[in-house]
């Protein structure tokens, strides 16, 4: 700005800045309703004008706030240069950064998508001082999956020892711990029906999983211990236990599994759902036949003769 040239023709800095202003961002002169949308109605330069800052820039007109006549940029200026600058500087732990982010493609997963490109930025050769890494959600994932190990020791423990504690007997604490595993047929077949990666929320659900599998076990061998305890021998009292609890297991899983049915539409929670859903149905299933089993394994069961 001239401020020799201004005076002269009665432009101020402040007509500089509102018709620099008015020409590239617009001035709002109105409102347009449209439905229950209110739009702004903008006065401002061509598209064609604004996009070609450098050659428009000249002519811009300015009108003085003390004359109706307009004045060309060019006489109120010694010149007109454009260069870039940051307008907002990125910091990391107190050190300047720049992040690049990118979302895979519907159908492609996180970690198909880092094994594409993880070689390639391997090979950038970084100048002296600046340094390379990941965030986002490979650095949430890992530490949400570190953060659950110093947990997962004691809850292991306190199991067994609640376990022991209802049946003072280390067979049936093997016959849960031989069975819950299967239900991971069933959630890797809904993962992959879904085509839903294994990520920290599906981990959480198989979690919560083996947890509700070891409920619905616990309530087949005390069955069985009553059973027994009635005059039953052992191989009658694991199928009549078997029977008799069926229908309970069935709709107890039945419950939770509709219960988890509003989290499908979610992206966040829908990983965890499918795992409850799909290894609960396999799991409840797979109880009522690989219990018995495991049972007349470990405890060496035969079939009486002559008894049906």
């Amino acid at each position: 700005y001239d401020q020799k040239r201004g005076r002269w023709s009665s432009v101020t800095r402040l007509d500089l800045a509102n018709a620099t202003k008015r020409a590239y961002d617009g001035r709002q002169v109105g409102i347009y309703r449209e439905g229950d949308d209110l739009l702004p109605i903008l006065f401002r330069n061509v598209e064609s004008e604004r996009t070609d800052l450098l050659t428009s820039m000249d002519t811009l007109q300015i009108k003085p706030s003390e004359s109706t006549k307009t004045v060309p940029l060019s006489q109120v200026v010694k010149g007109v240069a454009s260069e870039w600058e940051n307008p907002i500087i990125t910091r990391w732990d107190r050190r300047r950064s720049v992040t690049v982010q990118s979302s895979p493609k519907l159908g492609v997963t996180f970690t198909e998508l880092r094994k594409s490109v993880i070689d390639e930025i391997d090979k950038i050769e970084l100048p002296p001082g600046y340094e390379l890494f990941w965030d986002g959600e490979q650095d949430s994932t890992v530490s949400s999956r570190r953060s659950l190990i110093p947990g997962i020791i004691p809850a292991v423990v306190l199991i067994l020892f609640l376990l022991v504690a209802v049946f003072n007997a280390v067979r049936p604490i093997l016959i849960i711990m031989l069975t819950i595993p299967f239900a991971a047929i069933g959630v890797t077949t809904g993962l992959l029906v879904f085509n839903i990666p294994f990520g920290f929320m599906a981990l959480l659900g198989a979690m919560s999983l083996a947890g509700m599998m070891n409920k619905n076990i616990v309530v087949l061998l005390t069955a069985c211990d009553a059973n027994v305890a009635s005059g039953m021998d052992r191989y009658h009292a694991i199928i009549e236990a078997s029977v008799s609890r069926a229908r309970p297991v069935l709709l107890a899983a039945g419950t939770t599994i509709l219960g988890v049915v509003p989290l499908l539409p979610d992206v966040f929670w829908v990983s965890m759902a499918v795992t409850i859903m799909a290894g609960l149905a396999f799991g409840s299933l797979l109880t009522l036949i690989a219990v018995p089993v495991f049972y007349a394994v470990l405890y060496r069961l035969k079939r009486p003769e002559g008894k049906t």
